[in-house]
């Protein structure tokens, strides 16, 4: 069986395990649960399995893994076989170990990298929106003026600045797309600032933060946690692109970017090993994308047709 063939019959038994999950959540499940369920399009069943399969493999990638992350246990750029189902790299170490344990390195990464972003830019975007006047137009001018900057050059200069280590890359990646998440915060914030309530509780006496927690951040949820998603995928993207070139996460870590640029040269022998690593970040951000758009449909209050 070819490779797409393979690859195909995958996808499909993906989305028929989704199906079938989906439907024995409708049997099992009752009230409101059951009412989610009934709304979950087939995708967004299958994007949630896909994250859930992706998350179980992140966390038990050394019990999962046939060989240690960083051992070579073979020569370099064996075929696939009964010992290496996915052969060997470069210089010997067990493709299918690095793949496993790429998911821990690379997901684990991004996640981190996109909630700090989210934490700082959430705060400092609804704080800027509910103080106004000056501090909202220094903030606002001063995100504005990183944005200028194109995300993956202002990204590849601040580390040459300060390094590829994995602390750099997660703080310097998480700096750059503060500023989106700023930006979208304050603007959902704008809206929600103006409101009755918030003028009553400003009478009442609270305070900044009571007024960020109890107010304005439960009726921006909706659009921040999908925000959320999207960014996922675009710091997700922009860490694989950057190891890929070599500033992102440093060998002997496994990093799908770094395997696609190392193993890349088998391409030409007609070899889809190094395309493994590439359909792992494409699979995560179409699935990811898909429950983006669930979330994105409920919170418009849309029903199917």
């Amino acid at each position: 069986m070819g490779f797409a063939a393979t690859v195909t019959l995958g996808l499909a038994g993906l989305f028929a395990l989704a199906w079938v999950i989906r439907a024995g959540g409708r049997a099992v499940l009752t009230g409101q649960s059951r009412s989610l369920v009934n709304d979950m399009p087939l995708t967004a069943a299958f994007g949630l399995l896909v994250i859930l399969i992706y998350a179980i493999v992140a966390i038990a990638a050394p019990v999962l893994a046939p060989f240690p992350e960083r051992e070579i246990v073979g020569s370099q750029f064996q075929a696939w076989n009964a010992e290496h189902p996915l052969g060997t790299d470069r210089i010997g170490r067990d493709m299918l170990s690095r793949l496993i344990y790429g998911a821990r390195n690379t997901v684990g990464i991004a996640f981190a990298t996109t909630a700090l972003a989210f934490v700082v830019g959430s705060i400092l975007g609804l704080w800027a929106a509910l103080t106004g006047g000056w501090l909202d137009q220094l903030l606002s001018r001063f995100v504005d003026a990183l944005m200028a900057i194109p995300a993956l050059i202002f990204s590849l200069l601040l580390l040459t600045i300060f390094g590829t280590s994995v602390l750099s890359l997660i703080l310097v990646i998480a700096a750059v797309d503060a500023t989106r998440v700023f930006r979208l915060a304050r603007s959902v914030a704008q809206g929600i600032v103006v409101m009755d309530y918030i003028e009553a509780a400003k009478l009442r006496g609270e305070g900044a933060w009571f007024l960020i927690r109890r107010e304005i951040l439960p009726n921006a949820m909706a659009p921040l946690v999908a925000e959320f998603g999207l960014r996922f995928c675009f710091v997700f993207l922009s860490i694989s692109s950057l190891s890929f070139l070599g500033l992102g996460i440093k060998p002997p870590t496994a990093d799908w970017g770094s395997m696609v640029r190392d193993n890349a040269t088998l391409i030409t022998f007609g070899d889809v090993t190094p395309l493994l690593p590439a359909g792992c970040i494409a699979l995560l951000t179409v699935a990811v994308n898909f429950v983006v758009d669930w979330q994105l449909h409920r919170a418009s209050g849309l029903k199917e047709g």
